[in-house]
Protein backbone atom coordinates (compact mmCIF):
# COMPACT_ATOMS: atom_id res chain seq x y z
CA UNK A 1 0.00 0.00 0.00
CA UNK A 2 1.31 3.76 -0.27
CA UNK A 3 3.40 5.29 1.98
CA UNK A 4 3.35 8.97 2.05
CA UNK A 5 5.99 11.73 3.97
CA UNK A 6 4.20 15.06 5.53
CA UNK A 7 6.18 17.68 7.18
CA UNK A 8 3.10 18.15 9.48
CA UNK A 9 0.16 15.44 9.81
CA UNK A 10 -3.21 17.27 11.35
CA UNK A 11 -6.33 14.88 12.04
CA UNK A 12 -9.37 16.60 11.97
CA UNK A 13 -10.86 19.14 10.01
CA UNK A 14 -12.97 21.20 12.19
CA UNK A 15 -12.18 24.34 13.66
CA UNK A 16 -9.44 23.28 15.64
CA UNK A 17 -7.90 21.69 12.55
CA UNK A 18 -8.17 24.28 10.11
CA UNK A 19 -7.13 27.10 12.09
CA UNK A 20 -3.95 25.37 13.25
CA UNK A 21 -3.46 24.30 9.40
CA UNK A 22 -4.16 27.70 8.93
CA UNK A 23 -1.70 28.86 11.45
CA UNK A 24 0.74 26.60 10.40
CA UNK A 25 0.75 28.07 6.90
CA UNK A 26 1.27 31.51 8.07
CA UNK A 27 4.58 30.61 9.31
CA UNK A 28 5.69 28.79 6.11
CA UNK A 29 4.70 25.38 6.93
CA UNK A 30 2.64 23.08 5.24
CA UNK A 31 0.28 20.56 6.51
CA UNK A 32 -1.97 17.31 5.76
CA UNK A 33 -5.55 17.48 7.23
CA UNK A 34 -6.93 14.18 7.29
CA UNK A 35 -10.74 13.95 7.31
CA UNK A 36 -12.63 11.26 7.86
CA UNK A 37 -15.83 12.44 6.24
CA UNK A 38 -16.36 12.77 2.73
CA UNK A 39 -16.35 16.62 2.86
CA UNK A 40 -16.06 19.54 5.06
CA UNK A 41 -18.50 18.48 8.62
CA UNK A 42 -20.62 21.95 8.68
CA UNK A 43 -22.74 20.15 11.36
CA UNK A 44 -23.44 22.36 14.41
CA UNK A 45 -25.85 25.84 13.91
CA UNK A 46 -23.22 28.67 15.41
CA UNK A 47 -21.10 29.43 18.28
CA UNK A 48 -20.68 32.58 20.18
CA UNK A 49 -16.84 34.16 19.39
CA UNK A 50 -15.29 36.43 22.10
CA UNK A 51 -12.53 38.88 21.50
CA UNK A 52 -10.08 36.31 22.48
CA UNK A 53 -11.14 34.42 19.59
CA UNK A 54 -10.74 37.70 17.19
CA UNK A 55 -7.93 38.19 18.49
CA UNK A 56 -6.80 34.48 17.23
CA UNK A 57 -8.54 35.35 14.21
CA UNK A 58 -6.93 38.53 13.38
CA UNK A 59 -3.54 36.58 14.26
CA UNK A 60 -4.75 33.96 11.24
CA UNK A 61 -5.45 37.02 9.17
CA UNK A 62 -9.43 36.34 8.63
CA UNK A 63 -11.23 38.30 11.16
CA UNK A 64 -12.17 40.97 8.55
CA UNK A 65 -13.80 38.22 6.53
CA UNK A 66 -16.46 37.61 9.29
CA UNK A 67 -17.13 40.92 11.01
CA UNK A 68 -19.01 42.47 8.42
CA UNK A 69 -21.02 39.86 9.03
CA UNK A 70 -22.18 39.43 12.21
CA UNK A 71 -23.23 42.25 14.86
CA UNK A 72 -21.65 42.45 18.61
CA UNK A 73 -24.12 41.49 21.61
CA UNK A 74 -24.48 44.45 23.81
CA UNK A 75 -27.33 43.44 26.38
CA UNK A 76 -28.68 40.22 27.84
CA UNK A 77 -31.92 39.07 29.38
CA UNK A 78 -32.57 36.25 32.36
CA UNK A 79 -36.29 35.52 32.81
CA UNK A 80 -36.99 33.04 35.99
CA UNK A 81 -39.65 31.30 34.11
CA UNK A 82 -41.36 30.28 37.51
CA UNK A 83 -41.48 34.05 38.65
CA UNK A 84 -41.74 36.04 35.81
CA UNK A 85 -39.09 38.52 37.10
CA UNK A 86 -36.46 39.50 34.62
CA UNK A 87 -32.89 39.99 35.66
CA UNK A 88 -30.43 42.55 32.61
CA UNK A 89 -26.74 41.98 32.19
CA UNK A 90 -24.75 44.03 29.89
CA UNK A 91 -21.99 42.63 27.59
CA UNK A 92 -20.41 46.17 26.78
CA UNK A 93 -17.04 47.08 28.37
CA UNK A 94 -17.20 43.37 30.04
CA UNK A 95 -15.46 41.50 27.63
CA UNK A 96 -13.33 43.89 25.64
CA UNK A 97 -11.45 46.87 25.96
CA UNK A 98 -13.40 48.55 22.84
CA UNK A 99 -16.77 48.25 24.29
CA UNK A 100 -17.54 45.18 22.12
CA UNK A 101 -19.68 42.20 23.10
CA UNK A 102 -18.97 38.41 21.77
CA UNK A 103 -20.53 38.01 18.20
CA UNK A 104 -22.12 35.14 17.12
CA UNK A 105 -21.02 32.98 13.92
CA UNK A 106 -22.69 30.01 11.68
CA UNK A 107 -20.28 27.35 12.35
CA UNK A 108 -20.23 26.71 8.44
CA UNK A 109 -19.70 30.30 7.67
CA UNK A 110 -16.39 29.86 10.27
CA UNK A 111 -15.13 26.93 8.46
CA UNK A 112 -15.35 27.85 5.31
CA UNK A 113 -13.36 30.73 5.43
CA UNK A 114 -11.09 29.02 7.45
CA UNK A 115 -10.74 26.30 4.87
CA UNK A 116 -10.94 28.85 1.87
CA UNK A 117 -7.21 30.28 2.90
CA UNK A 118 -5.47 26.92 2.38
CA UNK A 119 -4.14 25.43 -0.75
CA UNK A 120 -6.94 22.70 -2.54
CA UNK A 121 -4.80 19.56 -1.86
CA UNK A 122 -4.62 21.01 2.16
CA UNK A 123 -7.30 18.73 3.47
CA UNK A 124 -7.66 15.08 2.43
CA UNK A 125 -11.29 13.73 2.63
CA UNK A 126 -12.28 9.85 3.74
CA UNK A 127 -9.21 9.37 5.87
CA UNK A 128 -10.44 7.43 8.97
CA UNK A 129 -7.64 6.63 11.47
CA UNK A 130 -6.99 3.09 12.22
CA UNK A 131 -3.79 2.80 14.29
CA UNK A 132 -0.92 5.47 15.27
CA UNK A 133 2.73 4.41 16.11
CA UNK A 134 6.23 6.10 16.39
CA UNK A 135 9.38 5.28 14.77
CA UNK A 136 12.74 6.67 16.01
CA UNK A 137 15.94 7.05 14.04
CA UNK A 138 19.63 8.46 14.85
CA UNK A 139 19.86 11.75 14.48
CA UNK A 140 22.33 13.10 12.06
CA UNK A 141 23.73 15.75 14.44
CA UNK A 142 24.70 12.85 17.18
CA UNK A 143 22.48 14.45 19.61
CA UNK A 144 19.27 12.30 21.20
CA UNK A 145 17.39 10.07 18.58
CA UNK A 146 14.30 11.80 16.67
CA UNK A 147 11.17 10.47 16.06
CA UNK A 148 8.25 10.14 13.07
CA UNK A 149 4.91 10.00 13.66
CA UNK A 150 3.16 7.18 11.56
CA UNK A 151 -0.14 6.54 10.98
CA UNK A 152 -2.07 3.97 9.32
CA UNK A 153 -5.42 4.29 7.44
CA UNK A 154 -8.44 2.18 7.11
CA UNK A 155 -7.43 2.44 3.59
CA UNK A 156 -4.41 1.44 3.88
CA UNK A 157 -2.43 4.45 3.35
CA UNK A 158 0.27 4.71 5.90
CA UNK A 159 1.30 8.60 6.58
CA UNK A 160 4.52 9.54 7.87
CA UNK A 161 5.26 12.84 9.64
CA UNK A 162 7.60 15.27 11.92
CA UNK A 163 4.34 16.50 13.81
CA UNK A 164 1.19 14.49 14.44
CA UNK A 165 -1.34 17.17 15.84
CA UNK A 166 -4.29 15.54 17.05
CA UNK A 167 -7.49 17.79 16.18
CA UNK A 168 -9.98 14.98 16.02
CA UNK A 169 -12.65 16.16 19.03
CA UNK A 170 -14.22 14.76 21.91
CA UNK A 171 -13.41 10.83 21.15
CA UNK A 172 -9.93 11.91 20.03
CA UNK A 173 -8.09 8.90 18.51
CA UNK A 174 -4.85 10.98 19.31
CA UNK A 175 -5.67 12.06 22.75
CA UNK A 176 -6.35 8.28 23.39
CA UNK A 177 -2.62 7.35 22.01
CA UNK A 178 -0.98 10.24 24.24
CA UNK A 179 -2.85 8.67 27.43
CA UNK A 180 -5.09 11.33 28.34
CA UNK A 181 -8.09 10.21 30.36
CA UNK A 182 -11.95 9.89 28.69
CA UNK A 183 -14.22 13.29 28.70
CA UNK A 184 -16.84 12.47 31.46
CA UNK A 185 -19.99 13.78 31.53
CA UNK A 186 -21.28 17.03 33.48
CA UNK A 187 -24.57 15.69 34.36
CA UNK A 188 -25.84 18.09 31.96
CA UNK A 189 -27.22 17.16 27.90
CA UNK A 190 -28.18 20.05 25.38
CA UNK A 191 -30.08 20.67 22.22
CA UNK A 192 -29.14 23.23 20.07
CA UNK A 193 -30.55 24.65 16.60
CA UNK A 194 -31.43 27.30 14.04
CA UNK A 195 -34.58 29.32 13.71
CA UNK A 196 -35.21 30.78 10.44
CA UNK A 197 -37.50 33.59 9.61
CA UNK A 198 -37.72 34.38 6.11
CA UNK A 199 -39.71 37.45 6.35
CA UNK A 200 -37.49 38.92 9.48
CA UNK A 201 -37.85 38.78 13.40
CA UNK A 202 -37.77 41.45 16.08
CA UNK A 203 -34.87 40.04 18.06
CA UNK A 204 -32.39 42.83 18.99
CA UNK A 205 -28.48 42.54 19.42
CA UNK A 206 -29.16 40.83 22.87
CA UNK A 207 -29.61 37.28 24.35
CA UNK A 208 -32.07 36.19 25.92
CA UNK A 209 -31.80 33.37 28.41
CA UNK A 210 -34.65 31.41 30.64
CA UNK A 211 -34.45 29.52 33.43
CA UNK A 212 -36.01 26.71 35.43
CA UNK A 213 -35.51 24.07 38.13
CA UNK A 214 -32.88 22.24 36.51
CA UNK A 215 -33.18 24.21 33.14
CA UNK A 216 -31.61 26.90 31.17
CA UNK A 217 -32.59 28.06 27.48
CA UNK A 218 -31.44 31.10 25.24
CA UNK A 219 -32.07 32.84 21.74
CA UNK A 220 -29.30 34.27 20.35
CA UNK A 221 -29.73 36.79 16.85
CA UNK A 222 -27.76 35.75 13.99
CA UNK A 223 -28.21 38.32 11.37
CA UNK A 224 -32.36 39.78 10.21
CA UNK A 225 -33.55 35.93 9.64
CA UNK A 226 -31.90 33.52 11.90
CA UNK A 227 -31.89 33.16 15.25
CA UNK A 228 -29.61 30.58 17.22
CA UNK A 229 -31.46 28.40 20.62
CA UNK A 230 -30.44 26.27 22.48
CA UNK A 231 -31.91 24.58 25.84
CA UNK A 232 -29.66 22.42 28.61
CA UNK A 233 -30.97 19.75 31.15
CA UNK A 234 -29.96 18.06 33.66
CA UNK A 235 -29.56 14.20 32.87
CA UNK A 236 -27.89 12.59 30.21
CA UNK A 237 -30.02 12.43 26.88
CA UNK A 238 -29.16 12.29 23.02
CA UNK A 239 -31.57 11.73 19.97
CA UNK A 240 -30.42 12.12 16.00
CA UNK A 241 -34.34 12.32 14.98
CA UNK A 242 -34.64 16.12 14.36
CA UNK A 243 -38.82 15.92 14.88
CA UNK A 244 -38.20 14.10 18.42
CA UNK A 245 -35.76 16.79 19.34
CA UNK A 246 -38.09 19.89 18.39
CA UNK A 247 -40.83 18.01 20.33
CA UNK A 248 -39.36 17.18 23.50
CA UNK A 249 -38.36 20.48 23.65
CA UNK A 250 -41.89 22.02 22.65
CA UNK A 251 -44.09 19.89 24.70
CA UNK A 252 -41.20 18.28 27.62
CA UNK A 253 -38.62 20.11 28.48
CA UNK A 254 -39.80 24.12 27.56
CA UNK A 255 -43.71 23.38 27.82
CA UNK A 256 -43.81 25.89 30.08
CA UNK A 257 -40.97 28.18 28.71
CA UNK A 258 -42.37 31.59 27.86
CA UNK A 259 -44.02 31.96 24.00
CA UNK A 260 -41.08 33.72 22.79
CA UNK A 261 -38.67 30.69 23.27
CA UNK A 262 -40.85 28.61 21.92
CA UNK A 263 -42.34 30.11 18.59
CA UNK A 264 -38.43 30.16 17.94
CA UNK A 265 -38.12 26.59 18.39
CA UNK A 266 -41.11 26.13 15.83
CA UNK A 267 -39.09 28.04 13.43
CA UNK A 268 -35.67 25.50 13.53
CA UNK A 269 -34.60 24.40 10.30
CA UNK A 270 -34.83 20.64 10.86
CA UNK A 271 -31.51 19.85 9.46
CA UNK A 272 -29.63 22.32 12.19
CA UNK A 273 -31.28 20.59 15.10
CA UNK A 274 -28.98 17.94 17.57
CA UNK A 275 -29.19 16.73 21.05
CA UNK A 276 -25.95 15.53 22.93
CA UNK A 277 -24.75 14.98 26.62
CA UNK A 278 -22.37 17.72 27.79
CA UNK A 279 -19.08 16.50 28.18
CA UNK A 280 -15.93 17.69 29.70
CA UNK A 281 -12.15 16.47 30.18
CA UNK A 282 -10.96 16.50 34.14
CA UNK A 283 -8.93 19.91 34.83
CA UNK A 284 -6.64 18.25 36.73
CA UNK A 285 -5.66 15.48 33.44
CA UNK A 286 -5.19 18.72 31.28
CA UNK A 287 -2.52 19.58 33.68
CA UNK A 288 -0.62 16.68 34.39
CA UNK A 289 -1.63 14.41 31.50
CA UNK A 290 0.45 14.31 28.37
CA UNK A 291 -1.11 16.72 26.54
CA UNK A 292 2.11 16.48 24.26
CA UNK A 293 4.44 13.46 24.07
CA UNK A 294 7.85 13.33 21.49
CA UNK A 295 6.10 14.98 18.18
CA UNK A 296 2.65 14.01 18.84
CA UNK A 297 0.37 16.53 20.82
CA UNK A 298 -3.63 17.84 20.50
CA UNK A 299 -5.32 20.92 19.98
CA UNK A 300 -9.04 21.98 20.87
CA UNK A 301 -11.56 19.58 22.00
CA UNK A 302 -9.32 16.65 21.77
CA UNK A 303 -7.50 18.62 24.33
CA UNK A 304 -9.73 19.90 26.62
CA UNK A 305 -13.15 19.58 25.94
CA UNK A 306 -15.60 21.91 27.98
CA UNK A 307 -19.28 22.51 28.19
CA UNK A 308 -20.43 25.54 26.66
CA UNK A 309 -21.83 27.66 28.97
CA UNK A 310 -18.98 30.05 28.69
CA UNK A 311 -18.88 29.99 25.13
CA UNK A 312 -15.03 28.92 25.27
CA UNK A 313 -14.58 25.78 23.08
CA UNK A 314 -14.28 26.94 19.99
CA UNK A 315 -12.58 30.01 21.40
CA UNK A 316 -10.00 28.12 23.25
CA UNK A 317 -9.61 26.24 20.17
CA UNK A 318 -8.69 28.98 18.01
CA UNK A 319 -6.11 29.96 20.53
CA UNK A 320 -4.31 26.66 20.97
CA UNK A 321 -4.17 26.58 16.84
CA UNK A 322 -2.11 30.45 17.04
CA UNK A 323 -0.01 29.29 20.64
CA UNK A 324 0.93 26.08 18.69
CA UNK A 325 1.75 27.93 15.53
CA UNK A 326 3.69 30.52 17.47
CA UNK A 327 5.75 27.93 18.97
CA UNK A 328 6.39 25.97 15.81
CA UNK A 329 7.23 29.72 13.52
CA UNK A 330 9.50 30.43 16.15
CA UNK A 331 11.84 27.21 16.37
CA UNK A 332 11.79 27.41 12.51
CA UNK A 333 12.74 30.58 12.25
CA UNK A 334 15.67 30.09 14.76
CA UNK A 335 16.61 27.44 12.47
CA UNK A 336 17.33 29.35 9.40
CA UNK A 337 13.75 30.05 8.22
CA UNK A 338 12.81 30.36 4.56
CA UNK A 339 12.10 26.97 3.06
CA UNK A 340 14.17 24.64 6.08
CA UNK A 341 12.36 21.88 7.47
CA UNK A 342 11.55 21.37 10.72
CA UNK A 343 14.10 19.99 12.84
CA UNK A 344 13.02 16.87 14.14
CA UNK A 345 15.16 16.75 17.36
CA UNK A 346 13.60 19.78 18.43
CA UNK A 347 10.24 18.99 17.50
CA UNK A 348 9.64 17.08 20.94
CA UNK A 349 11.02 20.47 23.17
CA UNK A 350 8.58 22.83 20.64
CA UNK A 351 5.33 21.00 21.24
CA UNK A 352 6.19 20.36 25.14
CA UNK A 353 7.03 24.61 25.09
CA UNK A 354 3.28 25.11 23.91
CA UNK A 355 1.61 22.26 26.16
CA UNK A 356 3.24 24.73 29.20
CA UNK A 357 1.92 27.94 27.81
CA UNK A 358 -1.69 25.94 27.36
CA UNK A 359 -2.56 24.05 30.29
CA UNK A 360 -3.21 26.12 32.66
CA UNK A 361 -5.62 28.28 30.84
CA UNK A 362 -7.34 25.34 29.12
CA UNK A 363 -8.11 23.83 32.47
CA UNK A 364 -9.11 27.01 33.89
CA UNK A 365 -11.79 27.88 31.39
CA UNK A 366 -13.20 24.04 31.34
CA UNK A 367 -13.14 24.69 35.49
CA UNK A 368 -15.14 28.19 34.92
CA UNK A 369 -17.09 26.51 32.61
CA UNK A 370 -18.85 23.87 34.45
CA UNK A 371 -18.91 25.80 37.48
CA UNK A 372 -20.73 28.60 35.29
CA UNK A 373 -23.11 26.11 34.17
CA UNK A 374 -23.92 24.76 37.61
CA UNK A 375 -24.69 27.66 38.80
CA UNK A 376 -26.78 29.57 36.19
CA UNK A 377 -29.00 26.00 35.89
CA UNK A 378 -31.34 27.04 38.53
CA UNK A 379 -32.11 24.78 41.60
CA UNK A 380 -35.06 24.23 43.86
CA UNK A 381 -33.07 25.51 46.74
CA UNK A 382 -33.17 28.92 47.79
CA UNK A 383 -28.90 29.58 48.42
CA UNK A 384 -28.94 28.35 44.87
CA UNK A 385 -31.05 31.14 43.66
CA UNK A 386 -29.66 33.14 45.46
CA UNK A 387 -26.32 32.18 43.83
CA UNK A 388 -27.50 33.03 40.84
CA UNK A 389 -28.14 36.36 41.14
CA UNK A 390 -25.21 36.95 42.93
CA UNK A 391 -23.26 35.17 39.55
CA UNK A 392 -24.81 37.68 37.14
CA UNK A 393 -24.37 40.62 39.38
CA UNK A 394 -20.38 39.89 40.11
CA UNK A 395 -19.03 36.66 38.95
CA UNK A 396 -20.15 37.02 35.51
CA UNK A 397 -17.90 39.99 35.64
CA UNK A 398 -14.95 38.39 37.21
CA UNK A 399 -15.17 35.37 34.51
CA UNK A 400 -15.67 37.65 31.96
CA UNK A 401 -11.87 38.84 33.06
CA UNK A 402 -10.42 35.34 32.82
CA UNK A 403 -11.91 35.28 29.16
CA UNK A 404 -9.96 38.21 28.03
CA UNK A 405 -7.23 36.87 26.46
CA UNK A 406 -4.21 37.67 23.93
CA UNK A 407 -2.44 34.66 22.28
CA UNK A 408 0.11 36.60 20.68
CA UNK A 409 0.73 36.68 16.87
CA UNK A 410 2.60 34.41 14.43
CA UNK A 411 6.26 34.85 13.49
CA UNK A 412 6.94 36.07 10.08
CA UNK A 413 6.80 32.82 7.72
CA UNK A 414 5.06 33.48 4.44
CA UNK A 415 1.87 32.19 2.49
CA UNK A 416 4.12 31.19 -0.31
CA UNK A 417 6.73 28.86 1.85
CA UNK A 418 5.81 25.36 1.89
CA UNK A 419 8.77 23.97 4.11
CA UNK A 420 9.15 20.59 3.46
CA UNK A 421 7.51 20.69 -0.04
CA UNK A 422 9.59 18.07 -2.34
CA UNK A 423 5.90 16.21 -3.08
CA UNK A 424 4.65 15.52 -6.21
CA UNK A 425 2.11 17.03 -8.27
CA UNK A 426 -0.64 15.55 -6.37
CA UNK A 427 0.26 16.84 -3.37
CA UNK A 428 2.19 13.49 -2.23
CA UNK A 429 5.38 12.29 -1.76
CA UNK A 430 6.25 8.58 -2.04
CA UNK A 431 8.41 7.05 0.37
CA UNK A 432 10.32 3.59 -1.01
Amino acid sequence: METIMEEVVIVGAGIAGLATALALKRVGIRALVLEKAECLRTTGAALNLFPNAWIALDALGVSHKLTPLYAPLTTGSITNVATGGVQQISFTGVFSGNGEGPRPVHRKKLLEVLAEELPPDTIRFSSQLASIETQQFPSKSGASAASLAVVHLKDGTTIKSKVLIGCDGLHSMVAQWLGLSAPIHSGRSAARGLAVYPQGHELGSNVQQFVDIGKRAGVVRLNDTEVFWFITCEGDYRTYDPNTIQDEVLNHHASNFPSAFLDVVRHSDLSSLSWAPLMMRNPWNIIVGNVSRGNVTVVGDAFHPMTPDLGQGGCCALEDAVVLGRHIGNSLIANGGGKKSLVPEEVAAVLEGYAKERRWRAAGLVTGSYVSGWVQQSGKNWWRKMLRVVFYSYLFVMLARYVKFDCGKLPGGGDDDRVGDDRKPDGSSKLD
